[in-house]
């Protein structure tokens, strides 16, 4: 393995092109282009977390840095653009496939180069990053304003207001000479996009660079906008890098990718426009992932829609779900109608044997034996799944169990039991499968079975309530918490359904007999009561798909719901009420 770090030049014609090489030289070459208004050195974060059996290759482009900056805007057409790239392959990876990376203007000559036939061959993937396609973007626009969307074609550009007075001849050099000076754009980069700024930001060519970057938008959008290529598809694998904070490009933009990039793969980020700054260890890792698919023949695939927030239950097909406490009750409802709806389903459940029978009903599932409340059991259960399985979209963190009786009843090992497993199982469930989720980056949705307890107290449920009211504020504070990553969290919050939990409640102070007599009792109630599981499951895949933050299911679930909001007095007085059974 020869290993190096080096700076070098690249002739392309007349133009010099300021070149950083690091890795293996052997190893898969991977080339970085900045965008607009950086240089390579945007991507020092990320090529320092880049495995060294990489070729990793990044050159500022024309105008910037310490590359050449020609006069003309006929010298930042995307042809010239595509010529630099082709002396940088040539001469430091020649006769060898390179995968593209692009941040930015980067990406968008990257969709450009992705989509030219000269480029056949040359390329093995593009990854963009922050990056829409110039041609994507004008045909969707185009669309809009055919069907009479006006006002969603103004919304679009809403976030792209700076791209005016770029276009603008002489604007440029004013802004960059008279508003934005090096101080104020570090400022900008540290307190707004919030990502790491050295110290030797500003960088002395920050303006010069700006004002010549400025050309690519002048030759490039115009004419693109007036004429975008309707057959500008990706003859390569393509990995888009979406951040949810970007401040300055739509996600309405990306809306076409599937169309134009028949093996797409989509990464959700939660960060700014720059990404490579802000989350280089993921976006470095994401790299390494989709350059090894491809180097082992993966990515073949025909891209699958993204998983969209909202977007109905339809996407549920073909989907990973998992869900605990699967054996029966709700858990096994939910997963039969996960299945219905194409979803392939995971079972866990501590009860293996009937998790197994359920398995068996179900084409495709698979089980799996654990308790939730033990947290090294959840970490053995995240490494099978993860590893035989990969990442789970959908997870149901639904294992609970009922403790009854008085407050001053209920000991400290029934305290600490009910909240192990209705608590802390759900926080493992989210904890180990959210993380994976997000490190995915392919969005998803968490529901976490908490109850109308949650809202409703009773003086007969001290235990349970408090356990599935923290399951509630939880699963509000993961939802704040996971939105920027495009996954959704929903807190599911039934009423008196007939499960297998109504039989197992422990009632406190009781002997075994009036156990068995309390929980026959409250059985028999509730299946009179006949709101089944099954439809409980039908709502819960319902708020899904719909990306509801609270399914309120039966009426006296929502009764008790709207009390809690607008009449807490007489929902604390009717909790005075005793309601056990004598």
């Amino acid at each position: 393995m020869e290993e190096r770090t080096a700076e070098s030049t690249v002739a392309s014609g007349a133009i010099e092109l300021a070149v950083r090489e690091s890795g293996d030289r052997e190893g898969p070459p991977v080339v970085f282009i900045h965008g607009y208004p950086d240089t390579k050195e945007m991507w020092s974060a990320v090529l320092a977390r880049l495995p060294a059996r990489f070729h990793a290759i990044a050159y500022d482009v024309r105008g910037a840095g310490r590359s050449s900056r020609p006069r003309g805007t006929a010298a930042y057409d995307f042809e010239r653009l595509g010529d630099d790239l082709l002396a940088v392959a040539d001469a430091l990876a020649p006769g060898r496939r390179i995968h593209l990376v692009g941040h930015d203007w980067g990406g968008l000559q990257g969709w450009d180069f992705a989509t030219q036939p000269r480029f056949e061959g040359r390329l093995a993937s593009f990854t963009a990053i922050a990056a829409p396609s110039v041609d994507q973007v004008a045909i969707g626009g185009g669309e809009l304003l055919r069907r009479g969307r006006v006002l969603r074609w103004l919304a679009r550009l809403r976030r792209s207001w700076y791209i005016l007075p770029l276009l603008t001849p002489g604007m440029p050099t004013l802004m960059w000479r008279g508003v934005w000076s090096p101080e104020r754009w570090r400022w900008m980069l540290r307190n707004v996009e919030r990502v790491p700024v050295g110290e030797d930001d500003p960088r002395p060519t920050l303006q010069s660079d700006a004002i010549h970057g400025a050309k690519l938008y002048r030759r490039n959008m115009p004419r693109r906008a007036i004429r975008p290529r309707v057959d500008a598809i990706a003859h390569v694998p393509v990995q888009l890098v979406i951040p949810t904070g970007d401040r300055f490009i739509s996600p309405d933009y990306y809306e076409l990718a599937e169309r134009y990039a028949p093996r797409l793969r989509r990464r959700i980020v939660g960060s700014g426009h720059w990404a490579p700054r802000g989350q280089p260890e993921r976006i470095a890792r994401w790299i390494e992932e989709f350059v090894d698919e491809v180097e082992g023949g993966g990515e073949e695939e025909p891209a699958r829609p993204p998983w969209s927030r909202g977007g109905g239950v339809g996407q549920l097909h073909d989907r990973l779900a998992l869900v605990t406490g699967a054996a029966s009750g709700i858990g096994a409802a939910t997963a039969r109608a996960l299945s219905a709806h194409g979803a392939r389903v995971l079972l866990v459940d501590r009860d293996g044997e009937g998790a197994a029978r359920l398995a068996d009903s179900i084409e495709g599932a698979r089980s799996f034996t654990c308790d939730v409340s033990d947290e090294e059991a959840m970490e053995r259960l995240a490494g099978a799944v993860l590893g035989e399985h990969g990442v789970p979209q959908i997870v149901i963190n639904n294992a609970g169990i009922g403790i009854a009786g008085a407050f001053l009843d209920t000991g400290f090992d029934d305290w600490r039991r009910i909240v192990s497993i209705n608590l802390m199982g759900v926080v493992y469930g989210c904890r180990l499968f959210g993380r994976a989720m997000v490190e995915q980056g392919e969005g998803g949705h968490i529901v976490n079975t908490a109850s109308a307890a949650a809202f409703a107290p009773n003086r007969s449920l001290p235990a349970y309530s408090t356990t599935k009211a923290a399951v509630l504020m939880l699963s509000e504070c993961l939802r704040a918490e996971l939105e920027p990553c495009g996954i959704g969290v929903t807190a599911a919050c039934p009423g008196f359904i007939a499960t297998n939990i109504t039989r197992t409640t422990q009632w406190v102070g009781r002997g075994e007999e009036e156990q068995r007599r309390l929980s026959g009792y409250v059985t028999e109630r509730y299946q009179r009561r006949n709101f089944s599981a099954d439809r409980v499951a039908a709502e819960i895949i319902e708020a899904i798909g719909a990306d509801r933050p609270l399914a309120v299911i039966t009426p006296e679930a929502k009764l008790a719901r709207a009390l809690s909001r607008f009449a807490p007095g007489l929902l604390r007085r009717l909790a005075r009420i005793d309601s056990t059974p004598v």
